[in-house]
């Protein structure tokens, strides 16, 4: 079987994720990494065992290696339009850490290169590929639930406080050069987690037939920096085309879970884990009130998934993902909500 040769740069929490998941994939061999710290670089191949493998002291030197076939930037999101372009510009498929972008102007810059450059680019949105999202889609365009009418859906966990050995809560010394709360790096609850409801919405919003989705209507926005230079709890609600309705949570002060609740006029679908669920639950309640469980492969994560997914897309010669995976105009249309709402 043909592969893909993949490439790293960033090595952070991400990359270690998406190095594990190259465990049993066919389609896709892990070739080369590059970080711009040469301590970070040793102690990353070292504890992944990577010994047959090209190393780069420079980001460059590997998106233009003739060994490397695509490029996973797993760099944080101020970093991403600089190094998108880069890989474009040499030809290397591109899959990009969520979100893609800081912004919709960096978001229209990439959809322009990408009209001349033919190479695959997508965002990596890994639950759009796991099991029980296409589970949900099959389920609503069979009509279990009738027309969707809206949807409910939060990623929210407290990062901020943790509780001593008395069980009292008291606030974590927060180191403000960490990418989740450096404003100039991305930083953010609604950028790191609020881009998964987001997300779910123009996803279930497309299922919709005839829906305008660049037609929406900002509602109910509410957002708390507190003494933090970045949104730590905030809240939206869209109108899309008048037809879908959809309320998002995402926060590092509150516990909000992983939810999404799907409702339709004549029933609702509810997801458990709606972002990394392996296995997974799901529950129909409708005419017919249904439970499922969701098992996937022994050692197979949503990252193997995506990974697998896309070496696929690349090789059959796709230039973007295919649905339910992002293409470039899910993408912009997802990061103009996102701009919206940390506005």
């Amino acid at each position: 079987m043909k592969q893909v040769r993949w490439g790293i740069i960033g090595l952070g929490n991400v990359a270690k994720i998406f190095a594990n998941s190259f465990c049993n994939i066919k389609n896709a061999n892990l070739v080369a990494i590059a970080s711009n710290d040469y301590n970070k670089l040793k102690t990353f191949k070292n504890n992944l065992n990577l010994k047959n493998i090209l190393s780069f002291n420079n980001y460059l030197e590997l998106i233009q290696s003739e060994y490397v076939d695509a490029v996973y930037i797993a760099l944080p999101n101020s970093l991403h339009l600089k190094w998108i372009e880069a890989c474009l510009k040499n030809k290397k498929s591109t899959l990009v850490e969520k979100p893609g972008f800081m912004n919709f102007l960096e978001a229209i810059k990439i959809k322009d290169i990408l009209t001349s450059n033919l190479v695959f680019f997508s965002e990596a949105m890994q639950f759009r590929y796991l099991p029980q999202t296409l589970k949900v889609i099959e389920l609503i365009r069979q009509n279990k639930i009738g027309e969707l009418t809206s949807m409910e859906s939060y990623y929210g966990q407290n990062i901020l406080t943790k509780k001593n050995i008395f069980g009292i809560e008291k606030k974590k010394k927060i180191n403000f050069n960490n990418r989740l709360f450096n404003k100039n790096l991305g930083g953010g609850a609604i950028l790191d987690l609020g881009c998964y409801p987001v997300s779910m919405s123009t996803l279930l919003a497309s299922l919709i037939p005839g829906i305008n989705l660049d037609n929406i209507e900002f509602n109910q926005k509410k957002s708390s920096t507190e003494e933090y230079d970045i949104d730590i709890d905030s809240y939206l609600q869209i109108n899309i085309d008048n037809k879908f309705k959809s309320y998002m949570g995402a926060s590092f002060k509150n516990n909000l879970g992983k939810s999404t609740r799907i409702i339709g006029k004549e029933g609702e679908i509810k997801i458990f884990d709606s972002w990394h669920g392996i296995p997974s639950k799901i529950i129909l309640l409708g005419k017919k009130n249904e439970e499922f469980e969701i098992k996937n492969a022994s050692n197979t994560s949503a990252y193997s998934m995506q990974l697998e997914k896309v070496s696929e897309f690349i090789i059959t010669g796709k230039k973007q993902g295919v649905f339910p995976a992002p293409n470039i105009i899910n993408i912009i249309n997802n990061t103009k909500i996102i701009d919206h709402w940390k506005s």
